[in-house]
């Protein structure tokens, strides 16, 4: 049979059999179909990374599955509510940054003396997965509030720090890492320009927004710009050579701050998301794995999984007087899957040299055994309170 014709027939079975498996298994759909995806992937049923057989579709869509998860997160975010939490919880938020990035580099480096690009992994946060919780416990519930303010902030620092390793290991230091650091922040300040400017052209004229997004729409009008948005984004970003996922990231941050009047919007992008787009990522996130690198690698991923949600929970520890222990644990496991970010870290340090086989599978290894295990966690620990 074509491979094409496998792969289309693989990927159509698991989307649709992953949320039974899941209700099954009452575990949620992320962590079941990646560890399906690691199954099929050591079966031979699918592959990633398949261009070397002229077919990598599986990968565009992963790639695109990725992104749009990221715009996804971006749409959870909505900066004018989180401009009008107490000055506490932003206080609090900046200070779990603060101990997180110190607990990193004081065990990390000067404690257990770990490869220094395993170290600057151990703080990275994400909040793509983050978006998935969002969507099950819902955006409002407290700790999931305080997880996505501590998120906005540890991701654009995550972010940051992991196109200047990029660039720094690719370039050295050198004259023009310099100026790909200046250019990160022109970009950043333009992005914060242009939020100001739109905040003042929409508090003139507020019936622009409904010109743009009207509110009874037959044509789709809403959806057609929210995903123009995002691929103008996302070719910004290739044009500047700059990390991708961080442009997804701030176009769905763009919608839902300045376009929160369209609550339906939201709810069309998550559907389409989570029900395609998503699932196919995490599978291939779960296929991408090489089962020869499995126990060589599984102590020293365990190792890392383990110092990585431990620095959390105490960087957590800042949180409770705001949200409660419980909440504050929540926060810190929500926290604590950061797989894109990880893979993208591993990748780097591979492809320059500095981490060897063992290394990176044990980082793309901890990475899947991070989600599985921070899901599953939060799962029993939200559970009264579901």
């Amino acid at each position: 049979m074509d491979s094409n014709v496998t792969l289309i027939l693989t990927l159509s079975l698991v989307l649709v059999l992953s949320p039974y498996l899941s209700n099954f298994f009452r575990l949620p759909t992320a962590p079941i179909e990646i560890i399906v995806g690691s199954v099929l992937g050591a079966l031979g049923f699918i592959s990633a990374g398949t261009a070397h057989d002229g077919n990598n579709y599986f990968d565009l869509m992963a790639e695109v599955g990725f992104l749009y998860l990221m715009f996804l997160a971006g749409l959870e975010v909505n900066l004018k509510s989180i401009g009008k939490n107490p000055k506490e919880y932003t206080v609090q938020a900046i200070s779990f940054l603060a101990i997180l990035g110190g607990s990193a580099f004081f065990i990390g480096q000067l404690i257990l003396d770990l490869n220094p690009i395993i170290t600057a992994a151990l703080p990275l946060i994400s909040i793509g997965l983050l978006a998935t919780l969002s969507k099950e416990y819902g955006k409002d519930t407290p700790w999931i509030k305080v997880a996505l303010l501590v998120g906005v902030i540890g991701e654009v620092l995550s972010i940051t720090v992991l196109t200047i390793l990029e660039v720094a290991l690719a370039l050295g230091f050198s004259q023009e890492l310099f100026y790909k650091i200046l250019l990160l922040v022109a970009f950043l300040g333009v992005v914060l320009g242009l939020y100001y400017l739109l905040r003042l052209i929409f508090w003139w004229y507020p019936e622009f927004k409904g010109t743009i997004m009207p509110h009874t729409d037959a044509k789709d009008q809403d959806l057609r710009f929210a995903m123009g948005i995002f691929f103008i984004m996302i070719v910004i970003m290739k044009l500047l050579y700059l990390e991708l996922a961080f442009g997804a990231f701030i176009a769905g941050l763009f919608i839902s701050t300045f376009f929160h009047h369209k609550k339906e919007l939201e709810h069309k992008m998550s559907s389409f998301g989570f029900g395609f787009l998503v699932p196919i990522f995490f599978i291939h996130v779960g296929a991408s794995f090489d089962y020869d690198f499995f126990i060589p690698a599984i102590g020293t991923a365990v190792k890392i999984l383990v110092l990585m949600i431990m620095i959390r929970v105490i960087s957590g520890f800042s949180l409770r007087n705001i949200i409660g222990k419980r909440n504050a644990i929540l926060v810190a496991l929500s926290l604590s899957m950061p797989l894109t970010l990880l893979i993208a870290t591993a990748t780097i340090g591979h492809h320059h040299g500095i981490l060897d086989e063992h290394h990176y599978y044990a980082l793309i290894l901890a990475s899947l055994l991070e989600v599985i295990v921070a899901m599953v966690a939060i799962k029993w620990i939200a559970k009264p309170s579901s």
